[in-house]
């Protein structure tokens, strides 16, 4: 703390002596260009001769050892009015920057969602503290989202450890165990150090998608998109679902791995939960200065007011939401951590036939 005040003091006071330096440069200035003309025309009057045309007072005049002693005097006297005027307008300078910097230090010791709110007037200072409400807002969010992590993982990776521990201590604690009990358990085991290993995939997916973009390559959601359905398509033969796909070119601007993670997301959904003999229709286009991408499908019936729900992560159906074959309730948060990275738009919307229709609108070939 003591560092902290004598490096800003030492900066007020390089401020206050260059301010100084600057009024005491200019009284300086003012005085010689008032002096000179005055020393040269005593100068230039012989002694004892007055000047034909010099006007006759009743006062002695100004004579030129006079007018240096006044000047000396004067600069002296300067000296301390313009390092107190030097001082002055250094503290008001440096005010703002006092109130920036205490409630950084206050953020930086946990009040994330303070902020500086510098408002008016509009000034360099103003635009400081507006870069560094920004830095705060994506370390809040960062942090939010590593908070988020640890409790989703230790939330959802607890039953399904708990359970392997269980089957493999019963599978030893029996005596009169057999090759084909210890081999069963052991399948079960690895059936749910599967399941763990796709929810923690999952998991770090959503993870990376909350943490935002960190690079900006020209794409084409046509492409992507049907990269994905290619993938897909024994999936969905084998649950006796049609994938259709209308794919116009559709260029923007954004993270590749995280673009194809949401399509992947969104089809992945449309097809889990969806019926057989169903329908999952992709597809793509532009329109004006924005792309779209449309993922429709057909499925149950979906209450208006759980889509928001549905957003958030470990969100599921009621009809399915113990049923882990159904997927783990990511999907959808996937989708929306990438389009708030993208700075893009999510549109849901339940069909009264049943299933969703979701669009994500990004900014053709946008940028940071």
């Amino acid at each position: 703390m003591t560092s902290q005040r004598l490096a800003r003091r030492s900066l007020q006071t390089r401020l206050a002596l260059a301010y100084a330096a600057g009024f005491y440069a200019a009284g300086v200035l003012v005085l010689v260009l008032v002096a000179v003309p005055l020393a040269g025309i005593d100068a230039a009057t012989p002694v004892g001769r007055p000047s034909a045309s010099t006007i006759i007072e009743s006062g002695p005049g100004i004579r030129l050892p006079q007018l240096l002693t006044g000047s000396a005097v004067a600069l002296i006297l300067l000296i301390p009015v313009a390092l107190a005027l030097g001082w002055f307008v250094s503290d008001r300078f440096l005010r703002p920057l006092r109130a920036i910097t205490a409630t950084a230090r206050t953020i930086s010791t946990g009040s994330l969602h303070r902020r500086l709110d510098l408002g008016e007037p509009m000034d360099e200072l103003t635009e400081l503290g507006r870069t560094l409400d920004d830095l705060f807002a994506r370390l809040q969010a960062s942090f939010d989202s590593q908070r988020h992590f640890v409790a989703n993982a230790s939330h959802e990776l607890r039953t399904p450890l708990a359970g392997q521990r269980t089957l493999l201590e019963v599978a030893v604690a029996d005596p009169d165990a057999d090759t084909d009990s210890l081999r069963s358990a052991c399948q079960e085991a690895l059936a749910l150090n599967g399941d763990q290993e796709r929810l923690v995939q999952a998991l770090l997916a959503l993870a990376t998608s909350e943490r935002g973009v960190t690079r900006w390559d020209t794409l084409d959601l046509a492409h992507i998109a049907e990269g994905v359905l290619a993938s897909r398509r024994r999936q969905a033969t084998e649950r006796g679902i049609d994938l259709a796909e209308h794919l116009a070119p559709a260029v923007t601007a954004g993270d590749p791995r995280l673009i194809e993670s949401l399509v992947a997301n969104l089809v992945d959904n449309a097809i889990r939960h969806n019926h057989p003999d169903g329908h999952v229709k992709v597809t793509t286009q532009t329109s004006g200065t924005q792309v779209t991408l449309t993922v429709t499908n057909s499925g149950p019936v979906v209450p208006g007011d759980d889509l928001q729900r549905l957003c958030r992560p470990f969100q599921k159906l009621a009809s399915d939401r113990h049923d882990r074959g159904d997927g783990y309730g990511l999907g959808l948060a996937i989708v929306n951590a990438v389009t708030q990275a993208h700075r893009a738009t999510l549109t849901a919307g339940a069909r009264p036939e049943g299933g969703l229709s979701i669009t994500v609108r990004f900014t053709q070939a946008s940028r940071p």
